[in-house]
């Protein structure tokens, strides 16, 4: 990214940036993509235990779980499509993290940019500490959601139904890890204090709280708690963090 007019750059720079950006980090994901492609069988075998086994069906000579099914001519197609995209969001998530540092890199000091390196190795670890909590979470989760069922009825789910609860399940988990990582690198750029961060305590939960509700895809308290309940405690390690960042930055002032 080229400065202008002493360090800022026209409104189309950023957007021509942006677009450099955006373009890279969706071809990397179409290409970890192909990972989920070509193992989709054992994938979708895994994806599908917590409302049916489709192996032990299979095995059994069944050949089929009666609570789910595929509609359409596409629905194939879009069930293995949908597979390989959250495989490759997940794989590529090094890549397009380190693509979002890049976008906001050249907009911070010169001792701020040395964090890169730093900045990836932590949000790749907590995105995929996130999702994997939620596949965690997804059996207790899909368990809950259809104990709500009648007795007297059959839930027939259709899995491209299914697979897009499951890709907003990992994905909620793992973006919503991304808190503490956004906390510390906004301190590292001396937006906002460790006080700051930590003062409005009380706010923050009620927030972190809201931001589940909203976009958990279940709604049910289990599954709120339990994404509900790491977020808050991240948050204030995000905070301690980011007082100790802060004292060290004034014992560097102090000592010039």
């Amino acid at each position: 990214m080229v400065a202008h007019e002493g360090g800022r750059m026209p409104i189309l720079e950023h957007f021509r940036e942006l677009r450099k950006r955006v373009v890279r980090a969706a071809a990397t994901i179409v290409l970890a993509s192909a990972v989920g492609w070509i193992f989709y069988p054992k994938i979708v075998n895994e994806l599908a235990k917590p409302i049916c086994d489709l192996k032990r069906a299979n095995i059994s000579g069944l050949g089929q779980c009666g609570s789910l099914y595929i509609n359409g001519v596409l629905g194939p197609l879009n069930l293995q499509v949908t597979v390989s995209f959250l495989v490759g969001v997940i794989i590529a998530a090094p890549f397009w993290l380190y693509q979002l540092w890049a976008f906001v890199a050249p907009g911070l000091h010169k001792r701020e940019k040395k964090y890169t390196v730093a900045f990836i190795a932590i949000a790749a670890p907590f995105f995929f500490g996130g999702a994997f909590l939620g596949y965690l979470t997804l059996p207790m989760a899909v368990k809950t959601l259809l104990g709500f069922t009648p007795s007297s009825l059959n839930n027939l789910v259709r899995f491209d139904d299914y697979l897009n609860f499951v890709l907003k399940l990992i994905l909620v988990f793992g973006g919503a890890f991304e808190l503490p990582v956004l906390l510390i690198a906004l301190n590292l750029a001396g937006v906002v204090s460790g006080r700051a961060i930590l003062k409005p305590w009380r706010m923050a939960i009620f927030g972190i709280a809201l931001f589940v509700a909203a976009f958990s895809p279940t709604g049910d308290p289990l599954t709120m708690t339990i994404l509900t309940l790491p977020l808050v405690a991240l948050y204030f390690i995000a905070g301690a963090i980011a007082l100790l960042i802060d004292r060290r930055r004034v014992k560097r002032v102090s000592s010039q």
